[in-house]
């Protein structure tokens, strides 16, 4: 899931220009970026990157501030995944 403090229509609009496979939300109020760190304040212009892993239960196990530098992090993510699961 991807969240973007643009507004729906603009959201749905770059989700099928880039064929996203995921859901992308809109966050306008910056409810869940506040909720969840990808912003410091109600008023940011732009989200933080960050990536949230929950477990079943929906409770935090992982949490990374991404920044824009981005190019390693899917397999961080994915080495920490494995580490945290012993496999």
């Amino acid at each position: 899931m991807g969240a973007s403090f643009d507004k729906p229509a603009k959201n749905a609009q770059f989700k099928a220009s880039e064929k996203f496979a995921f859901a992308l939300w809109s966050d306008a109020g910056r409810e869940l970026a506040l909720a969840w760190g990808a912003a410091k304040t109600g008023n940011q212009l732009f989200a933080d990157r960050v990536t949230v892993v929950l477990d079943p239960q929906g409770a935090r196990i992982l949490h990374y501030n991404v920044g824009f530098n981005i190019a390693a992090h899917p397999q961080q993510v994915l080495s920490d995944c494995k580490a945290l699961l012993g496999q």
